[in-house]
């Protein structure tokens, strides 16, 4: 029995230190791969702690991988490749990644995510991602582009999947304007029934009896209807190209992804 109190004391006493260990690993762990070198020392220490920040509350590690020489592989072969050689993930080695992959040597970018982000960022996610970020990336603005990613992915995998992750609904904002919507509404209605009661109307000074108005009556004359042809929209945004959809990588990890030029 002396035995067993003490193995309790000792797993007590430890879990504190276990605990920091393990999020000290969490905060020094690789993110953002810039082989490519279109970030300053600044901007990738920037971009590791946010990443850090909104990786752990999705449990799921948001990478940048940038490069300039794919080694005459595809753009989504070289992301593949990098995904199963580095053994990427949150939860463990393989496992639950959102990564944006930027080829300079072609001038691509391919959105993606496993596991957990593949169902939370599924390819018509991936590319509403990428539409967004491609107009930075095409104007050269690399950190800007990159802080949006993880702030959209992270956005995105809190919103059930087959859902429009940009309905205004879910946006912070507009929930607050409906807040105060709707306490106007309420205090606008007590403040109505706190007054007297109107009595008074258009019959208290009229006698029915009396009137000059005999009758009334209302003439349907007719109705015009215009029609308008709707105009298509061919316009996909988010730079020339895109689409793909996800694919599995060479050591059977399944995948969700967008890919287009900027």
């Amino acid at each position: 029995m002396r035995n067993k109190i003490h193995v309790v004391l000792i797993v007590f006493l430890l879990f504190p230190f276990v605990f920091k260990v393990t999020a000290l690993a969490s905060e020094t762990k690789q993110r953002v791969y810039d082989f490519a070198n279109l970030l300053t020392s600044e901007e990738i220490h920037e971009l590791e702690v946010l990443s850090n920040k909104y990786s752990s509350k999705r449990k799921t590690d948001i990478i940048i991988l940038t490069t300039n020489d794919t080694k005459d592989r595809d753009v989504v072969e070289y992301m593949e490749d990098f995904y199963d050689e580095q053994a990427l993930g949150y939860d463990k080695p393989h496992g639950n990644t959102a990564i944006v992959t930027i080829d300079m040597q072609h001038r691509e970018v391919y959105v993606a995510g496993f596991y957990r982000a593949e169902k939370y960022l599924d390819n018509h996610r991936c590319d509403l991602v990428r539409h967004k970020i491609t107009p930075d990336l095409s104007q050269g603005n690399y950190y800007e582009a990159f802080r949006s990613f993880i702030k959209i992915s992270y956005r995105y995998m809190g919103v059930r999947p087959g859902v429009n992750p940009d309905n205004i609904f879910f946006y912070w904002g507009f929930q607050v304007l409906v807040s105060l919507g709707i306490a106007g509404i309420a205090v606008g209605i007590m403040a109505y029934h706190s007054g007297g009661k109107i009595t008074v109307n258009e019959n208290t000074y009229r006698d029915p009896g009396h009137s000059k108005v005999i009758q009334s009556r209302d003439h349907y004359i007719k109705s015009t209807v215009t029609k308008h042809k709707k105009p298509s929209n061919n316009n996909s945004g988010g730079g020339s190209g895109g689409g793909g959809g996800g694919g599995i990588s060479s050591g059977g990890h399944s995948h969700s992804g967008s890919r287009g030029s900027f």
